[in-house]
């Protein structure tokens, strides 16, 4: 028998006693009050919802990431690096300096949730909020601290539980996590308890259920029941995976945070899988793992990829931010290898990650080349399962029958499916990475929707707000003046271990070892006459698809066209003050009338068909744009073949040998256009046409 303490030790703290609901328990005062614009004047309160008529589950939820909200941000001022729309005269809107680094004004931020409230409160059961309520440390003159951090976050929050209330009392509940610059120095987290968990459980003492504060305040970690009895959502604090965070060291060693969190998220989903339940995980890092961008420590990607393979029928969906770029990721279980998790072998393939600076527009699209590059490497048996689509949604009176032949063995995988985990892909696994609210390109919003077929009469969350508590305010003075030389000391420990990490001798290519270590185990697989998973299989919980949201900055910042920075003298600048048009966001795109991407759904064998088109790479003959230039040659020589009088002779020989060479030049790759549109959409219909073309040639 494998030594099981360190399980069990965690285990004894962390697991605790199931509840048949997850209200939220609050101690602050109710009071709802009105968005407030810069200049301190009330927006019109939206209609808000009927209390006299019961609530209904909708199937769908708002995601929504990435706010970076800047009081500092002052309009028409410089976007120039280093000056973060902070002083000097330049081009910053009033709502946002949009495809520059600046962060978001506070009136985006308003403006943002004024909108929600008023278009997609009632529309939604519930809001995953995936971090970074603060601003990036952008500007030297004006550096971060604690009250910063600390106080844009609480004012979010506060507008979150405005945005979502009636009389004070939520209508849904709201499930945040960290974002990488939600602490300082930004990027490290270290073990908990400490006191960003005790300052934070006191911020979000709206969205975590009492029952759940223990397991919060050990390491930042937490589950909401958003559907009673139906639904969880699980909160995971991404800063111990996160291979940048020089506070902690994996996923490997018992004694740090990222082995104790992996080991929570396996007792819970085991716990709800014996409820009969689902789950959807959301966090701030998505675990990104390609050549030059590995988000995770190499042992909690094994992990996290390992727990999703073995509760694959309970998982749903998984939901990210960070990247600020729209675009989605494809774990393979192929790429398991159990020898990388035992701690004296510990082998991270990401110490690069440490040493990155930043993720540019650049190393973006590096980034999502090397993303087709991957899917490109797909097996053959996606294609064949396009031609074999007759899946239908299941009713539950089938899941036994399903249950009993999806069980046998897979004896018989037409086409070759057993190459990509059978019928369902079950190979793979799906991580849904929303593009941000900060106008690094454009604001953006996700509304996601899922099956809820014969659930629609569910008992729906319940807040139970309680106003005579107290009020719950942060005050980071009190926090010891040592703290930051403690984290200074604790980095310079990690970084001394990276470094002995570094020097240990690295195992053969593809050499996948039995695990050794006593405390790695293994979560319990799907039980044998279980169907597959709402991520694979349609059902109650599958994700049927999302509309997308974005504003248009550039044309309600309503900016003067063809100003350089710099070129702004005050008196240009009183008389052509721009006049900012109506806020409001509009449609982007949505996945269920969406013609290139052709999602028929959001579940893993869907974007596993998508992910083969993006890929798609060989030559296929020469495109229409090729024949139409090729025709026009023709014509040209044809024209041409008296020549002018003009010309001489040895000119119009010339002119017929260049045309010629033209015409036998070697056919160009033809245009992917799905590759095209991914590439549009990721950096949300920014770029234009000529750099796209350039990036997806």
């Amino acid at each position: 028998m494998p030594n099981l303490g360190a399980r069990l030790l965690v285990a004894a703290v962390l697991l605790l006693p199931s509840v048949t609901s997850s209200p939220i328990l609050d101690v602050n005062n109710g009071a709802v009050t009105n968005f407030q614009s810069e200049d301190g004047s009330d927006y019109a309160t939206p209609p808000q919802h009927d209390l006299n008529q019961p609530r209904k589950l909708q199937g769908r939820f708002l995601h929504i990431t990435d706010f970076h909200p800047d009081a500092f941000y002052k309009p028409y001022t410089s976007t120039q690096e280093g000056i973060a729309c902070h002083r000097k005269k330049g081009t910053a809107g009033a709502y946002g300096a949009e495809t520059t680094e600046c962060d978001s004004p506070l009136s985006l931020v308003d403006a943002t949730l004024d909108w929600v409230r008023t278009n997609l409160k009632d529309q939604v059961d519930f809001v995953v909020w995936t971090g970074d309520t603060a601003r990036h440390d952008s500007d030297e003159k004006i550096p971060r601290n604690k009250s910063d951090v600390l106080g844009t976050n609480q004012l979010v929050s506060q507008k979150m539980v405005d945005a979502f209330s009636d009389d004070g009392q939520l209508t849904i509940p709201i499930i945040p996590t960290f974002g990488n610059n939600d602490f300082l120095p930004h990027n490290i987290f270290y073990q908990g308890p400490n006191k960003w968990l005790q300052a934070y459980s006191e911020i979000w003492h709206r969205f975590i259920p009492e029952e759940q504060r223990h397991s919060f305040g050990f390491g930042g970690w937490f589950e909401v029941e958003v559907i009673p009895d139906k639904l969880s959502v699980f909160s995971l604090n991404t800063m111990y995976f996160f291979d940048r965070n020089a506070g902690v060291d994996g996923c490997a060693d018992p004694l740090e945070p990222g082995f104790k969190h992996l080991e929570w998220l396996s007792i819970q989903l085991q716990r709800v899988r014996e409820r009969g339940m689902k789950a959807m995980l959301i966090g701030h890092v998505p675990p990104a793992r390609t050549e030059s961008k590995q988000n995770w420590d190499e042992t909690c990607w094994q992990k996290y990829t390992m727990w999703l393979q073995q509760f694959r029928d309970v998982v749903a969906g998984s939901f990210y931010g960070h990247m600020n770029i729209d675009h989605f990721l494809l774990q393979d279980t192929k790429d398991i290898d159990l020898g990388l998790l035992s701690d004296d072998e510990n082998v991270s393939l990401a110490q690069r990650g440490k040493k990155e600076k930043g993720f540019s527009s650049k190393s973006k699209s590096d980034y999502l080349r090397e993303l087709r590059n991957s899917w490109a490497d797909l097996p053959g048996a996606v294609k064949n399962s396009m031609e074999d689509d007759d899946r239908e949604e299941v009713e539950d009176e089938d899941f036994e029958e399903l249950g009993k032949k999806h069980r046998k063995k897979k004896k018989k995988h037409g086409h070759g499916l057993k190459k990509i985990g059978g019928k369902y892909g079950e190979r793979y696994q799906l991580s849904l990475i929303s593009p941000s609210v900060v106008p690094n390109f454009f604001p953006t919003l996700r509304v996601v929707e899922y099956n809820i077929t014969g659930i629609e009469d569910s008992p729906l969350w319940t807040d139970s707000f309680k106003s005579e508590n107290g009020n719950h305010l942060i005050t980071p003075e009190l926090w010891e003046a040592d703290d930051e030389q403690e984290q200074v000391r604790l980095e310079l420990k990690r970084d001394l271990s990276a470094e002995g990490k570094k020097k240990r001798k690295k195992g053969k290519k593809g050499h996948k070892k039995k695990p050794t270590d006593p405390n790695l185990v293994i979560p319990p697989e799907p039980p044998k006459d279980s169907i597959p998973g709402p991520a694979y299989l349609p059902q109650a919980f599958t994700l049927t698809g999302y509309t997308q949201y974005f504003a248009n900055l550039t044309h309600i910042n309503n900016q003067v066209e063809d100003t350089a920075e710099g070129d702004l003298s005050n008196e240009s600048l009183e008389n052509d003050k721009p006049k900012p048009r109506e806020f409001k966001y509009e449609i982007e795109y949505s996945t269920f009338t969406d013609k290139v991407y052709k999602l028929r759904d959001l579940t893993v064998r869907s974007y596993l068909k998508l992910a083969y088109r993006i890929g798609k790479q060989e030559l296929e003959g020469v495109s229409t744009e090729e024949i139409d230039e090729i025709d026009e040659l023709n014509e040209d020589d044809n024209d041409d073949t008296m020549g002018s009088e003009d010309e001489t002779s040895a000119e119009r020989q010339d002119k017929k040998k260049k045309k010629k060479k033209e015409k036998n030049k070697k056919p160009k790759e033809k245009l992917n256009k799905t590759w095209r549109q991914f590439v549009r959409r990721a950096f949300v219909s920014t770029i234009s046409e000529k750099e796209l073309k350039k990036l997806t040639e």
